[in-house]
């Protein structure tokens, strides 16, 4: 029922070495940032963007210090992960069938990504591509060049995606099979998204510190714009959730993440 997601071959590794910090607007803002109002809660509130460029990418500290992680966090993790499994179990079971009914291949991919202090581990999601495709769309997904203008992801449907697999996707169902990490201790509820290994190799170094904490199913960026982001915005708020990430602030994320996967916005 599982399969391990084809390797993205030596195009991908080559383009992902080909990362060069931006240079024509450096000590300026980026056009997709936006000054948040006083009023809106500091707690779900992207950071200031006024702070001295660093390598090119203002606001981006070389030495984020990481906050104290509750000790309650993995309870949490553990409780509510089983429980939503249990809860939602008829709709990963309909799933199943739709996606083995829909096209031939596995109904779950394991793909490797990059977790906590930088390690590896095998993340579980609904199959949406096609089975005999390769995943392309895996380029236009690198953060290469001025990472303050490049989404985090193209619009519009991935080339490669079954019909009920961009249905998944657009209903954020196919991350549902990441409760399983959630429960073995790879990722969190809450937390930065872990990201391929093709992607973080091509970060700048300092982009790499939002692995100080676990990764999680949402996070603070997600909330504030999914994949309708830049690759500069995600890390900045990824980095603020490094930085301060209390019980409170999670309990914030999870409830806004629940009108974000209704409204659909972001999803691809």
């Amino acid at each position: 029922m599982t399969r391990e997601e084809p390797e993205f071959g030596m195009s991908a590794a080559a383009a992902a070495g080909a990362y060069a910090p931006p240079t024509a607007q450096r000590g300026s803002p980026p056009k997709t940032q936006k000054r948040v109002p006083p009023e809106i809660d500091a707690e779900v509130a992207p950071p200031d963007v006024d702070t001295p460029p660093v390598n090119g990418y203002s606001g981006i500290s070389r030495n984020v210090e990481c906050g104290p992680t509750p000790a309650a966090k993995r309870a949490i993790d553990i409780l509510g992960g089983s429980m939503m499994i249990g809860i939602l179990w008829p709709i990963w079971a309909l799933a199943a069938v739709l996606i083995k009914l829909d096209s031939p291949g596995p109904v779950f991919v394991r793909q490797k990504r990059i977790g906590l202090n930088g390690a590896e581990f095998r993340f579980l999601k609904f199959r949406t591509m096609h089975h005999s495709g390769r995943q392309s769309d895996v380029l236009d997904r690198l953060p290469l060049g001025d990472l303050t203008r490049r989404l985090l992801s193209p619009r519009g449907r991935p080339r490669n995606a079954t019909a009920v697999g961009w249905a998944l996707r657009k209903t954020t169902v196919d991350e549902l099979p990441q409760l399983l990490n959630v429960v073995r201790g790879d990722m969190s509820m809450v937390g930065p998204r872990p990201d391929i290994p093709e992607i973080v190799s091509a970060w700048p170094e300092e982009f790499h510190q939002r692995h100080k904490v676990k990764p999680g199913m949402t996070g603070l960026a997600q909330i504030n714009g999914r994949s309708d982001i830049t690759h500069y915005e995600k890390v900045r708020y990824d980095l603020a959730y490094v930085r301060h990430h209390p019980i409170a602030r999670d309990l914030k994320i999870l409830v806004s993440t629940v009108t974000l996967v209704i409204s659909k916005k972001g999803a691809r």
